[in-house]
Order: structure tokens, then C-alpha cells, then sequence
């Protein structure tokens, strides 16, 4: 009960500042939460569709792939489709390269969205305490002015430690609101390249069968000239 008291009592101190930091915080966390969950689930999906596809790569399975690709929603699907697709008009490295470069792209924004938030949240929940603390004590010096000289110093020392609530409390949004934008930072970075590797082994994959398949009708084909 006393560290309910607390709470409130700080709260309550600080003024009228300390309710936007906390809105700042509640959809601060909110992004925080729907941006984790959403990563992990990406994580997930995308390493449960490589774990699939990169067999049946190896094995020259396309019609399982396709499949695969199909009934999947993660990135990392939608990315081996898209090679897919194009491998099957164009055999070019290049091509099949730029459409798989060209999904990534349209996948990012989904996968960075929301994130950067987090980070101008901390510096507005910052920069709302240092506001709301110039304010108060504004207001202190103006009523300590016209106090009796006798009790100046402790209408003074009163008024800016309520007047430093704000502060604090936007440093105690602002510093959690940061670890939570690296950590999502990390998780995304550790997404994306994953996907690069991904379009990496696929056209190396492609690539050898493309080289395979020309060994083999060049070796057909010296075998003919020999017989004729």
C-alpha cells in the first residue's frame, strides 16, 4: 500500500506534464508488443519454410517448392516464389536476382515498420520532462518572489524537487523505450539477412543446376559428333 502511495503521490507531483509522458509510454509499449510478437512469429515462419524449401532445392523438387510457397505466408516464402516465378521465364542469374531483390524490397517495409517510433517516443518522453521541470520551477521562482524571506529557501527546495518529477519520470520512460528499440532493431537485422542468405543459396542452387544441366548437353553433344 505504501508503494502505492508513493506512486501516486509522484505522479500527482509532478504536474500536469506527467500524464502525456505516460500516454507516451502506454502506445510506446503498445508498438513494443505488437512489433515483437510479429518478429518472432517472422522468425518462426521464415526459418520453419527454410528448413522445407532448402531440400527440396537441393533435390530439384519445383513442384513441391511451389507448393510450399503456396500455402505459406512468411517472407521467406514469398521471396523463393518469386525466384521461382522468374526462374521459370528467364534462366538469367541477373533476372532471377532482380526479382528476388525486387520482393525484398517490398517485404522490408512490413518487417521495419513501427520500429523507429520507439526511439522519437523515448526523445519526445525526455524532452516533455525537461519541459514540464523548466515549467514548474518557472512557477516556483514566481511564487517564492512574493514569500516571506524567511521561508524562501524551503518554498524553494520544495518546489524543485516536485518541479524534478518530470524529469525523472520521462527518464524512466525514455531509457526502456530505448532497450526495446535495439532489441527490435537486432530482431529485424537478424530477418533481413536472413532473407539474403536465403536469395544467396537459392541462386547459388539455380546457378549449379543451370551449369550442370549445360555440362551435360555439351557432354551429349561431343558424344553425338564422336559417334557421327
Amino acid at each position: 500500500m505504501d508503494m502505492y502511495t508513493t506512486v501516486v503521490s509522484f505522479f500527482q507531483q509532478g504536474g500536469p506534464f506527467m500524464y502525456p509522458i505516460a500516454i507516451v509510454l502506454g502506445i510506446g509499449f503498445a508498438i513494443a508488443l505488437e512489433r515483437f510478437f510479429y518478429l518472432m512469429n517472422q522468425m518462426r515462419e521464415n526459418r520453419r519454410d527454410y528448413d522445407k524449401i532448402l531440400p527440396l532445392l537441393k533435390q530439384r523438387r519445383q513442384r513441391e517448392i511451389a507448393e510450399v510457397t503456396r500455402k505459406s505466408k512468411s517472407a521467406m516464402a514469398r521471396i523463393i516464389a518469386d525466384g521461382m516465378n522468374r526462374h521459370s521465364s528467364s534462366r538469367r542469374r541477373s533476372d532471377i536476382e532482380y526479382a528476388m531483390e525486387e520482393g525484398l524490397l517490398e517485404i522490408l517495409p512490413n518487417i521495419e515498420r513501427r520500429t523507429p517510433y520507439l526511439a522519437t517516443f523515448a526523445n519526445i518522453a525526455t524532452l516533455l520532462g525537461l519541459l514540464g521541470t523548466i515549467i514548474g520551477l518557472i512557477a516556483a521562482f514566481t511564487a517564492v518572489a512574493n514569500a516571506d524571506p524567511a521561508e524562501k529557501a524551503t518554498l524553494l527546495s520544495q518546489s524543485i524537487s516536485i518541479a524534478m518529477n518530470t524529469t525523472a519520470f520521462g527518464l524512466m520512460v525514455a531509457i526502456p523505450l530505448l532497450l526495446l528499440h535495439s532489441v527490435l532493431q537486432s530482431k529485424t537485422a537478424a530477418i533481413v539477412e536472413s532473407l539474403e542468405i536465403a536469395v544467396v543459396k537459392f541462386l547459388n542452387l539455380m546457378d549449379g543446376d543451370e551449369r550442370a544441366a549445360a555440362a551435360g548437353q555439351k557432354t551429349a553433344a561431343t558424344t553425338v559428333t564422336a559417334k557421327a
